[in-house]
């Protein structure tokens, strides 16, 4: 649409804009294909994956993609959001090892997604998801460390939990919590099982298969520190609501 805008304003000459579109709907640049119609087809531009790919390749990335804003870019490490923020505009989060190239400030954010996680160190996986949750324009909400050890520290927060269009619940250990807020509310509930563990919990498959047993209504699972995955189809269901 914006090169469409630009032929017609006399930005772009119709022999430019052919040989832009000639490129469409990917742009291989060897190592990578960047999808540049995931916008039209999905509302939301390529997300990049920064685990096994080097600073420079996701330059290269951000290069092909220039037109985006609000780019996110999932498990990087500060060593290599350091080397990207010396040419890209980037707001690197480092507990959810999550970066925002080009960076823009969401102005309203629709519905209400509430991310609940059962102890800190579930928090990773947890910020993940609830940064994920924001750049894509959505109210979000957290209630961290409030797992059924505890739990009165998350009935303290029923407000908040029935106001929700939709709740992301983020634990490790047994992965009890989506049950219990699975009979707290009337809105889906994404359940986010965490490698978070002493050794039973075998890397967080123990609160996998808790999760798809659970016995709760309106719970789906998504895999094992999946904070992105669970944000992405919360987002999803957040925007069918509506803005309120």
């Amino acid at each position: 649409m914006k090169l469409l805008q630009a032929v017609r304003q006399g930005e772009v000459s119709p022999e430019e804009a052919a040989g832009k579109l000639q490129m469409q709907p990917f742009e291989d640049l060897q190592y990578a294909k960047v999808d540049h119609h995931r916008g039209i087809r999905q509302g939301v531009p390529e997300v990049i994956y920064g685990e096994g790919k080097t600073a420079e390749q996701i330059i290269g990335i951000l290069g092909a993609m220039q037109e985006e804003r609000n780019v996110l870019i999932t498990r990087l490490s500060p060593e290599k959001a350091e080397k990207i923020a010396e040419v890209c505009p980037l707001r690197y989060h480092e507990i959810a090892r999550l970066a925002l190239a080009r960076p823009k400030e969401i102005e309203n954010p629709v519905g209400r997604i509430l991310v609940v996680s059962a102890g800190t160190s579930d928090m990773k996986v947890a910020e993940e998801a609830a940064l994920t949750a924001e750049a894509l324009g959505n109210r979000v909400v957290r209630i961290y460390d409030a797992g059924v050890a505890g739990i009165h520290r998350l009935l303290s927060r029923m407000d908040e939990l029935v106001q929700a269009r939709v709740v992301i619940a983020v634990a490790g250990m047994e992965g009890a919590l989506p049950s219990v807020v699975g009979g707290l509310v009337d809105c889906p509930v994404i359940a986010v099982p965490t490698s978070v563990g002493y050794g039973a919990s075998f890397g967080g498959v123990t609160a996998l298969l808790a999760m798809l047993n659970s016995c709760a209504s309106g719970i789906s699972v998504v895999n094992i520190d999946n904070g992105f995955g669970a944000a992405y189809q919360a987002s999803l269901i957040n925007h069918l609501g509506g803005a309120s």
